[in-house]
């Protein structure tokens, strides 16, 4: 058997290329240039990158035996993973090569905000003893607030108690089974921020979560709280953090992440009580070197013929089984998307279950993976691939369950999800052909195209509801450009379905759900 060849297009730690060196020959070239990259790409079965290298599709087009693209770290922007999927390639990455790394960073600046250290020293440096100035606060006995409980959360859990701190989390995923085993009280958001000394963000930038700390959120904190941000830039509001910093509603901020980087002018670097650090969380001798020997495990266990577990995309299917499931993996994706934004409080169990044809093709696991892939995905930090997706959803106590045959309502297949939280509970059926539709939303019958923005709404089934939503709409210049409506009986609950040319913001929804006779609203944005 040929021995395969490994490219090292970035600088990893040498601890991973030895580890590579057992099983392939290792050609490290770290100044690379894309042009030079699709040239050579051909000769090689693997490559890693960190951030320089961008894996774009004219090079993975142009690599004719490559089976993995390994990115020794979490992020995945510089790889065209859509094109490595359609031409088979796996990508993996080491997601928890940081969680420990990012942990400590977090808890380095909630000291420094504590006790007033970055000042401090910079004080003492400039030839003054100050130490009247610098009166500091215990975390001992203190209230850590944590909005956010994934990997990196449930890590800073770990270090806070040792700080003798009560910890109080903001989570609408976790259950309180898995509160329980850390050993949190688990609470809404408002709680959180009333309540908290120190408060750690934890989650994804999503559009759900972009500036979702404010300043109606820094009004309900405590004058003498802290707030520190290690995970993205952009879900804090700056402008309103310098507002609340300058005028004393908060004693203190830290942040390792910034809305533009590096935050060239930013008003808030000129501020005492702010620590700042330039998105080094990640950044340690052990992360780096972690992330070179994870992503060279798995890529000796993919040429000895065993199953990663880091792969972002995909499982390499048989080209057969691949062309069967290919028009079903956008619906995935859509039906996923569709049902995280309807979800309401803790997921507690999700049923798939495939109907007609589709109940007798192989594999069909992989299509509730990718379910799960987009409904877990915008809720935590650390990255959901198809091969972790149903650990990580066991992990937070989700009940996923499979089966097959159901009435496929006069289509060759079709698809039904149903998914039960803390304070709802929504079903879908969705077809692929002869593209990803939703016929069917809690047991009305519709038919809506998967894309852009929608408006779900149920509503009594008498005049002029249809119309009081639509002027609703109107009022704040939103164009309804098609309509669907469903219902079992006449004069019952009755549900629509409206495409929208502009995203609905929540204020608006809380004007329609306020409206007389409308039960319940909810945008959709696929």
């Amino acid at each position: 058997m040929d021995e395969k060849k490994v490219l090292i297009a970035d600088q990893i730690n040498e601890k991973g290329i030895d580890e590579l060196r057992e099983v392939a020959e290792v050609t490290v070239q770290t100044d690379i240039t894309n042009e030079e990259l699709i040239t050579v790409i051909g000769d090689f079965d693997a490559i890693v990158v960190r951030s320089r290298t961008k894996v774009t599709r004219e090079v993975i087009e142009a690599a004719g035996q490559l089976k993995i693209i390994a990115r020794a770290g979490v992020g995945v922007d510089n790889v065209d993973v859509v094109a490595a999927t359609e031409r088979g390639v796996m990508v993996i990455n080491a997601p928890e090569s940081t969680s420990v790394t990012v942990a400590e960073h977090t808890m380095g600046i909630i000291l420094s905000l504590a006790r007033k250290i970055s000042i401090a020293d910079k004080s003492v440096k400039e030839g003054r003893w100050e130490k009247s100035k610098f009166m500091g606060m215990e975390l001992n006995g203190k209230t850590l607030g944590i909005i956010g409980m994934g990997r990196i959360g449930s890590q800073v859990v770990i270090r806070s108690k040792a700080f003798g701190m009560d910890i109080i989390v903001h989570d609408p995923y976790i259950t309180a089974e898995v509160a329980s085993k850390l050993g949190v009280r688990v609470v809404d958001r408002n709680t959180l921020l009333k309540n908290a000394d120190v408060i750690t963000i934890h989650v994804p930038l999503t559009p759900e979560t972009k500036h979702s700390i404010a300043k109606p959120e820094f009004d309900l904190m405590k004058e003498n709280a802290f707030i520190v941000n290690c995970a993205r830039g952009g879900i804090i509001n700056e402008d309103d953090l310098y507002q609340a910093l300058s005028e004393g509603n908060i004693s203190g901020a830290g942040l390792d992440v910034f809305e533009e980087e590096p935050p060239k002018g930013s008003l808030l670097l000129e501020l005492d009580n702010l620590v700042a650090t330039p998105h080094i969380g990640a950044s340690t001798k052990e992360a780096q070197r972690d992330a070179a020997i994870i992503v060279a495990k798995e890529i000796k266990t993919v040429f000895e013929g065993g199953s990663p577990k880091n792969v972002i995309n995909m499982p390499v299917l048989d080209p057969e089984t691949f062309q069967i499931m290919k028009p079903y993996f956008q619906l995935m994706e859509k039906l996923g998307k569709f049902l995280i934004q309807t979800a309401k409080g803790n997921i507690n169990e999700i049923d798939v279950t495939y109907c007609g044809e589709l109940a007798e093709f192989p594999k069909l696991d992989i299509l509730t993976r990718m379910i799960l892939q987009e409904i877990l995905n915008p809720i935590l930090t650390e990255p959901v691939n198809l091969v972790n997706a149903l650990a990580v959803a066991e992990n937070r106590g989700i009940v996923v369950v499979e089966g097959k045959r159901c009435d496929v309502k006069g289509y060759d297949s079709l698809v039904r999800v149903e998914m039960r939280s803390e304070d709802n509970e929504i079903s879908i059926e969705g077809i692929s052909v002869p593209e990803p539709r939703i016929i069917v939303v809690n047991g009305y019958k519709v038919d809506v195209e998967t894309e852009g923005t929608m408006l779900i709404s149920t509503y009594k089934d008498i005049p002029g509801i249809i119309g009081a939503i639509g002027t609703k709409l109107g009022e704040h210049g939103i164009n309804i450009a098609k309509m669907q409506v469903g219902r079992k009986e006449m004069g019952g609950e009755a549900v629509m379905v409206l495409k929208v040319d502009q995203d609905v913001p929540e204020s608006v929804v809380e004007e329609i759900k306020k409206l007389e006779d409308v039960n319940d609203t909810v945008a959709v944005n696929l």
